[in-house]
């Protein structure tokens, strides 16, 4: 018989406490990612039913992801005082049922309330998932199991891409008493379910001994300002502003960017061809998150988040260049492996750089501060798509990933370190 292949050697030698605190973190993230993407997989639909433009569009994402900064900096806070499970759970329940909410939205602005809530939920998730794992994980193995939970994201996207476009090939969902529910409200229907793992969690989901150890409910947020917190938090701030513009700029955008005809300056696919073209884009992430994990905890993470951004901006300008299909789901996945992957490292990083007393909430700080300035992006794409096309608007995320690159270039090493 052949041996397991001794790369996952390290998730099989995990204790059970590592494991669920893992396992809770992603599911966490997955749901997320489901729910979110699926916004931006019912975007066309929702452009037709309420007569929105692209700047309109892309206006309520960046919304979203306004909600989503402040969602994670209060989260976070939480999340130090509290415990990391009581606030994951928390911010589970929000970001499900404000899912739900959107279908039932009447006009753009009940759609952008709802998915201003939502983003609360999603901010909230990350910080408090990624505080759990780090605190819970050995220094050793942090990297690859932050590595892995960061990959969850892209099976959420998956998933979504897969969901929305079964239900969107329907037209109309039927409803008992010969009622038609339009396609694109039962696709934010779905994003209910996430919420049932909020029951999980809460039985079998314990906190980290390093928070269980420090004083309950003393959150000094004073220290945030102290010289040793305060440059490293703000170039973390900063760099993750550069690399969330790109990511949501470029990301936000992809799915319409495939199936937009190209007399509006798509790419002219299939809904069958961009869920296929989705998925594969999915695929190149999932591999893109784990492997980073492993590249962080060999070579270090500073020197693989730079590896990632540099690759990222130079693939973005080929990818938007392309007119075949056959092109584009070649260059695809590629832009998805260094264009979402260095999101493992902000994890380790930054539950590197901060004590416990305040890691949630500088985490929290540190990385929704970048995503509420992050949060022009998509708006800015749509924007510029106006003018130049979604081929030409992408250019500009390409820049945000150099500037990201430079920044993280001024961080420390943190491989190794022990949490405390």
């Amino acid at each position: 018989m052949n041996s397991p292949p001794r790369w996952l050697d390290w998730l099989r030698g995990a204790t059970p406490h590592e494991r669920r605190t893992l396992l809770a973190g992603s599911l966490g993230w997955l749901l997320d990612s489901f729910d979110v993407m699926l916004y931006a997989l019912v975007l066309t639909h929702l452009i037709a039913h309420f007569g929105m433009d692209k700047t309109t569009a892309g206006f309520l994402n960046s919304l979203t992801l306004f909600a989503s900064a402040l969602g994670g900096a209060l989260f976070g806070f939480l999340a130090d005082r509290v415990g990391r499970t009581r606030a994951l759970m928390g911010s589970i329940l929000v970001y499900s049922l404000a899912s739900g909410a959107c279908g039932l939205a009447q006009s753009i602005v009940q759609l952008g309330l709802f998915r201003f809530v939502l983003g609360l939920g999603m901010g909230g998730e990350w910080t408090t998932g990624a505080a759990l794992v780090a605190e819970s994980w050995r220094a050793e193995h942090r990297g690859k199991a932050l590595g892995l939970m960061q990959s969850s994201w892209a099976v959420g996207e998956g998933l979504a891409a897969v969901t929305a476009g079964l239900l969107l090939g329907l037209g109309t969902v039927a409803l008992p008493h010969g009622w038609e529910l339009p396609a694109w409200r039962a696709v934010f229907f779905v994003g209910v379910l996430p919420a049932l793992l909020v029951f999980w969690v809460r039985r079998r989901v314990r906190e980290p001994e390093i928070w269980r150890a420090r004083q309950p409910g003393r959150v000094p947020l004073s220290r945030l300002w102290q010289p040793d917190v305060r440059r490293h938090g703000l170039i973390a701030t900063l760099m993750n502003t550069a690399a969330l513009f790109g990511y949501w700029g470029l990301f936000t955008w992809i799915p319409a960017f495939l199936s937009l005809p190209v007399s509006e300056g798509g790419r002219g696919l299939t809904i069958t061809q961009t869920t296929l073209w989705l998925v594969v884009m999915g695929a190149g992430k999932w591999l893109g998150y784990v492997f980073f994990g492993y590249a962080a905890d060999a070579a270090g993470r500073r020197r693989s988040y730079i590896a990632y951004l540099l690759a990222a901006a130079l693939l973005v300008p080929i990818f938007a260049s392309l007119t075949s299909p056959t092109a584009l789901l070649i260059v695809l996945p590629l832009v998805a492996f260094f264009g979402t992957g260095y999101f493992s490292g902000f994890g380790a990083i930054a539950s590197e750089l901060f004590p416990t007393e305040i890691r949630g909430t500088a985490m929290g700080l540190s990385y929704n501060l970048g995503r509420a300035v992050s949060a022009f992006a998509p708006w800015l794409t749509g924007a510029l798509a106006l003018r130049y096309g979604l081929s030409g608007a992408f250019l500009v995320t390409s820049v945000a990933f150099l500037v990201a690159a430079g920044l993280a270039a001024l961080l420390p090493e943190t491989k190794g370190t022990e949490l405390c």
